[in-house]
């Protein structure tokens, strides 16, 4: 029986191992000419970066019998193709995945075992992401050819989670805009004009914080090709323009008087005048902790009893949007199936 790795190198490749915030390759001695004849090859100090040096070096593995095994090929030719946080996400599953399945044989797997997993796991949204994971490494596996037919693929129907529900009122809205910032810059004024442009707008929250002067925010409106999707749409741009609604060019205008730097060329920018989004993770950790705060103070302060996201906001543009056709576009979503199913939450008067 293989020696049980250590907690911090769970969830790795075979032979890798997080050592002095570095991650490491030890390769077998007869391979070690390979690797510039060290017992420890430095990959990299962060994951992408430690992937991305061990598919230049050592390619995929050829003999996929396990899952583990899957995963690992899987970890080092899927996952650096997605989005950062989509990457996150995905290693976390995989984190996750290995030590119940990663043993098995890759056609010992059964519908039931996927079952039983969701079953034992007491957080069944995440449990969701990571079968998605695993059924699209047993998807690449069948491309691979490791495999002949995906062993549990149409034959497992997991409950699917119901899409949120909360439509922010207009009043709440106005409540949210009406509280009193205690300086001239920051964080309340910087809130309440990315709520007001995110209603004129409907732009989604990674290409909202990721708004440049200049290059997006121009003299005619807001330039965006939508970060998420630019891959399926070929880079399609979409001009929310300001003569056809005047309004915002005047949040643009109240976002970058907010600004706590005048010299940054990002729309929403803090203290260093550095934009919100990480762009190796996807996320935008001081952002969220500024929304977070803010909420704390509308609930407070004002007549607004149920907290809402700024996810929130987006659905209430496609909600008040007179047509999902309109919704879809204001959103630049592919398909309106999306836009019905998940955005658009105001019941219709008949």
């Amino acid at each position: 029986m293989p020696r049980k790795r250590n907690a911090e190198n769970r969830g790795l490749p075979a032979r890798w191992a997080h050592k002095h915030g570095a991650y490491f390759y030890l390769p077998l001695p007869g391979l070690r000419h390979f690797w510039e004849g060290k017992s420890w090859f430095l990959l990299g100090h962060t994951l992408p970066e430690a992937f991305k040096t061990w598919a230049e070096r050592a390619g995929a593995p050829e003999r996929i019998t396990t899952i583990d095994a899957l995963l690992d090929r899987y970890s080092l030719q899927v996952i650096p193709t997605k989005a950062p946080k989509t990457q996150t996400g995905n290693r976390r599953a995989v984190r996750n995945l290995r030590p119940v399945f990663g043993r098995l044989a890759l056609g010992d797997i059964q519908p039931q075992h996927i079952y039983q997993y969701v079953d034992k796991r007491h957080a069944p949204t995440q449990a969701h992401r990571e079968i998605e994971v695993l059924s699209h490494a047993f998807t690449k596996a069948v491309e691979w050819g490791f495999i002949k037919a995906h062993p549990f693929k149409g034959e497992v129907r997991l409950k699917g989670e119901p899409p949120r529900a909360r439509y922010v009122e207009d009043w709440e809205v106005i409540e949210a805009l009406s509280l009193v910032s205690r300086r001239k810059h920051g964080s309340v004024l910087a809130i309440q004009a990315y709520i007001r442009l995110k209603l004129l707008t409907g732009i989604a929250r990674s290409d909202l914080l990721r708004l440049r002067i200049g290059e997006h925010v121009q003299e005619d409106g807001i330039h965006v090709t939508r970060h998420k999707t630019a891959k399926k749409t070929g880079g399609m741009r979409t001009i929310y323009e300001y003569n056809l609604v005047p309004e915002r060019r005047t949040a643009v205008e109240q976002a970058i008087r907010a600004r706590p730097v005048d010299i940054s060329p990002h729309l929403f920018c803090n203290r260093l005048g550095k934009g919100y989004i990480n762009e190796a993770t996807g996320e935008a950790h001081g952002f969220d902790s500024m929304w977070q705060r803010f909420m704390d103070r509308v609930l407070k302060e004002t007549a607004v009893k149920e907290r809402f996201t700024e996810h929130d906001l987006r659905a209430k543009v496609a909600s008040d949007a007179e047509s999902l056709e309109q919704a879809r576009k204001l959103l630049a979503h592919v398909d309106g199936k999306v836009t019905n199913r998940v955005y658009r939450r105001k019941p219709e008067r008949v």
